[in-house]
């Protein structure tokens, strides 16, 4: 697949104080082996769990990553940087390691799910585009499967190109968590996905009357679909059948479906139902949309509406939460800290002390027992669990790309697919999920103990 998601100045995908502070560290002659955490705090949602995505455009952004000239001319503008450290930054490359989690895995809150281990301006330049790739891809990647977990098996079709934070990043994200098709035809096209749609509600008022508009539907389509909340959906389903049958009886053309975006879905769902069924139209299934995610679906299904499938747009493309549940959304709030370097003194385990935001040291493995029976964060340093499955996975070593470390989007979409369904149901409840059991090793535990305990001086770097 052609790479796709490199931006088009990868050197300038930092904030203003990744330059900055490599110019202090390279200025003070100090460029520890440094490994960083990225990882998130909290599951997004009020959930219990992540849906890791976006590792692809990370590593895309990793390889890619490089100044050009024109990236120093304008950072020479903007700070009076010495000129041998933009010579300094003209010849930086990633020449470290990164382990991650694969695409598609379930990761947890306070796990890793990516760690990356380099030269200490390496590591931190690469903060913000690492962070941008795996906050949003995830975010939506996770949502995607609590919206299609709602639906129950019912097929969800992914809407959102009009209002995505990325419309890119938010249709492949969508279909890791399982949506079955996308309305978006570019990502149809890149992806190889399916595409799906109806008509807008501009092309019936095109029309003098409603009839016409779904005549000349049915016209033109041997499958269509008629959009029924121009109006009035409860007139407009009766002359959607009177057209339908005429249309079968004239030219053979099928009436697939009918969809709904707006109004009373529940009721309007069973009446149209009822109508369609008392005219031997059990075939055409009811296709609902408008503003609806996990928590809409939800309450449509338990209040036993009868739709078929789901559109579902601004709640995916903006990983969005619940205003009247309050629920936070539209953003992962994954975090990138130091943990640990290693200079000519030695290792030094490193320490944020701040409350909830404090860090947890050391070179880290993820294990997990058993078909998610728990979770283990412990040192590379110590020995693997017995029967435990290890999460992070080599994809760069030595600045290179892990052959394998990148596969087709239909192979990562599996994958997410068998995980979901291994994770239990409690971890997976859109409301009220039970946390899953995630703990801290002994040694890890130890070495912040000891580092807390060691004073300012002797942990710098």
């Amino acid at each position: 697949m052609a790479r796709s998601y490199t931006p088009y100045h990868p050197g300038l995908l930092t904030d203003l104080y990744h330059p900055d502070s490599a110019y202090v560290a390279w200025r003070a002659g100090l460029q520890a082996q440094t490994t960083f955490d990225l990882y998130a705090r909290r599951a997004p949602f009020g959930g219990a769990y992540l849906l890791v995505a976006g590792l692809e455009m990370a590593l895309e952004f990793v390889r890619s990553f490089a100044y050009s000239d024109e990236d120093l001319k304008f950072l020479a503008q903007i700070r009076d940087y010495e000129p041998e450290f933009l010579d300094y930054l003209k010849g930086l490359r990633f020449s470290g390691e990164i382990l991650a989690m694969p695409e598609g895995s379930i990761g947890f809150p306070n796990e890793p799910l990516v760690r990356v281990t380099a030269p200490f301006s390496e590591a931190l330049l690469l903060e913000s585009g690492l962070l941008q790739a795996i906050n949003l891809a995830t975010l939506i990647a996770t949502k995607a499967s609590r919206v299609v977990g709602a639906a129950r098996g019912r097929p969800v079709a992914e809407f959102s190109l009009r209002r995505a934070q990325d419309p890119f990043v938010a249709t492949r994200s969508s279909r890791i968590g399982g949506c079955f098709s996308t309305s978006f035809l570019g990502a149809a096209y890149r992806f190889r996905l399916p595409s799906t749609g109806t008509v807008p509600h501009a092309l019936i008022q095109l029309f003098d009357t409603e009839r016409e508009a779904f005549e000349a539907i049915a016209n033109t389509y041997n499958r269509y679909t008629f959009l029924l909340d121009t109006y009035d959906p409860r007139a407009a389903i009766h002359t959607a059948i009177e057209v339908a049958h005429a249309a079968r009886d004239r030219l053979g053309h099928v009436l697939a479906a009918i969809r709904l975006d707006s109004g009373d879905l529940a009721a309007d769902a069973r009446y149209v139902r009822d109508a369609l069924d008392r005219a031997g139209l059990q075939e055409v299934k009811i296709a609902a949309s408008g503003d609806l995610d996990e928590f809409l679906i939800t309450e449509l299904l338990d209040a036993g509406a009868p739709i078929d499938s789901f559109g579902v747009g601004t709640s995916l493309g903006v990983g969005a939460g619940s205003v009247e549940r309050d629920i936070e959304g539209a953003a992962l709030g994954g975090v990138y800290k130091a943990v640990f370097c290693v200079d000519e003194r030695g290792g030094h385990p490193k320490v944020k002390v701040a409350g909830e935001k404090s860090t947890w040291p050391g070179v880290k493995e993820v294990y997990r027992f058993g078909s998610f029976e728990s979770d283990v964060i412990q040192l590379a340093s110590e020995p693997k669990p017995p029967n435990a499955e290890r999460l992070l996975k080599p994809v760069v070593l030595e600045g290179e790309i892990v052959p394998g470390s990148l596969p087709p989007l239909s192979e990562i979409w599996e994958f997410a697919q068998a995980n979901l369904r291994r994770l239990p149901e409690e971890y997976r409840q859109i409301a009220s999920a039970r946390r899953y059991p995630v703990r801290f090793s002994d040694g890890i535990c130890q070495m912040r103990d000891r580092a807390l305990a060691e004073p300012p001086a002797e942990t710098a770097a």
